[in-house]
């Protein structure tokens, strides 16, 4: 190999090191996307579903701001799963019930 040849190949190796490196960083650097069915569900105790009335079941709410039909499945805040719990807005790395409600519930835009 002449010089001119190792510099070349030298030159490759490096870009192509500096590209699997950059790669490997930007993909180890993403945030991991949990499915619904990973996340704890929101507890009765938690001071966040206490302090917005959270309740499992919506029927069961003695809130005056419910409104009959109101739930987590039709709030603009909730994401459906086939769980039948899906991730809200509101409870950042939990799941609500479906069915459930709490008085920041915002209905759905068509």
């Amino acid at each position: 190999m002449s010089g001119q040849e190792d510099i070349a190949s030298r030159r490759r190796f490096l870009k192509l090191a500096a590209g699997t490196a950059a790669a490997a960083a930007l993909v180890s650097g993403l945030p991991r996307v949990a499915r619904a069915d990973d996340l704890p569900h929101v507890s009765d105790a938690d001071p966040t579903a206490k302090a917005l009335g959270y309740v499992e079941d919506a029927s069961k709410t003695t809130d005056a701001k419910h409104k009959p039909g109101d739930s987590c499945a039709n709030c603009q805040f909730y994401t459906a799963a086939a769980s039948g719990y899906g991730p809200c807005q509101l409870f950042p790395g939990k799941a609500v019930s479906a069915k459930g409600w709490c008085i920041s519930h915002t209905a759905k835009q068509a």
